[in-house]
């Protein structure tokens, strides 16, 4: 029994040996290197990702539509920067840390959307400064451009920013910044346009804060792209190209083709869409990608196969209305 148990082990080591080196081995994917990224790396690093989070219970509920995400979409594809996620989470503490860390790891361009008013349930700032361990200082320079630059309101006709006040706190939080003072100030607080006070506040090296108003969030995330132009995969900001073919053929027609000229285009880091219409004539199918001479050579061949025909602007061949329906 001895012999045949010291055989047994003999026969199990080496086994045993690779099973232990395939759990101890360090990782090494780019995610684990993402993970270990520095702030400065994440600050420099060129911008190939992009994701966006939404904060609000007025949008979970109902009460607000997002246009914020949809605008930074079509900013994304101009830049030529991949847009990869959208999330829409609560007004919630454990809910905001969570998210941020995880897509602060994840992605290299983070813009956050909402919840840095001047009420309690604005507990952006507070949130993030959490998630990555800092404190929330006061902004001198966003302090003072918030007192040049803030109109009088007649509700707070009293109001001065000399007398301490209800109201003079409630203002304070919108410049109380998550900061980590052994960096660099000037790459934590980006003053992007003159006319407005708030900055895009800087946490992590990429995550960027900005106000959940549409108004707002559009002339800012505008205006971040001077600070990043010189980092993104084409310094030029030619952006992503898209090709729209229209066909009055419904998808199930084509898609065999589709799934043809897919595989075929992808090594190219071309993607093809299919999007029905419903109501109208015509479905489109697109071709995305950045190589603009390859996308024009497919033209020729997809116009054949879906009998179809190209458009510039989706739609711009439509029938009046009351045209058949479009075709599945």
């Amino acid at each position: 029994m001895i012999s045949r148990l010291s055989q047994l082990a003999r026969h199990l080591r080496p086994e045993l040996g690779r099973i232990s080196a395939t759990v101890t081995r360090p990782r090494s994917s780019g995610l684990a290197s993402r993970i270990m990224a520095s702030v400065g790396e994440r600050n420099s690093r060129t911008i190939h990702t992009a994701a966006c989070l939404i904060i609000g219970d007025e949008v979970l509920g109902g009460k607000t539509t997002d246009t914020n995400s949809a605008y930074m979409a079509k900013w994304c594809f101009s830049l030529g920067i991949n847009f990869k996620r959208v999330e829409v989470i609560e007004d919630d503490e454990v809910e905001i840390i969570e998210a941020v860390r995880r897509m602060s790891e994840r992605y290299d361009l983070v813009v956050t959307s909402g919840g840095i008013g001047p009420t309690h349930d604005d507990i952006t700032y507070e949130s993030i400064a959490k998630a990555f361990g800092l404190k929330l200082v006061l902004h001198d320079e966003a302090y003072e451009r918030m007192k040049k630059l803030t109109k009088s309101s007649k509700s707070h006709q009293d109001f001065s920013w000399d007398v301490e006040s209800p109201a003079k706190t409630a203002r304070l939080r919108m410049v109380r910044l998550p900061i980590d003072e052994s960096d660099d100030l000037a790459k934590q607080a980006l003053f992007v346009r003159d006319n407005l006070w708030v900055p895009i506040s800087v946490v992590n090296g990429n995550i960027h804060i900005l106000p959940g108003v549409p108004r707002l969030f559009e002339s800012l995330l505008d205006g971040l792209k001077p600070f990043i132009i010189d980092r993104l995969v084409d310094p030029e900001g030619k952006g992503i190209c898209r090709v729209i073919i229209s066909t009055p053929l419904g998808e199930s027609a084509i898609a065999d083709y589709l799934t043809e000229l897919a595989a075929k285009v992808a090594p190219k880091g071309v993607k093809v869409g299919s999007y029905p219409r419903w109501g109208k004539k015509n479905n489109s199918v697109t071709l995305v990608g950045r190589d603009q001479d390859y996308l024009e050579s497919l033209v020729p061949e997809v116009e054949e196969n879906v009998r179809g025909k190209r458009v510039h602007v989706e739609g711009e061949d439509d029938e009046p209305e009351g045209a058949a329906s479009v075709s599945t």
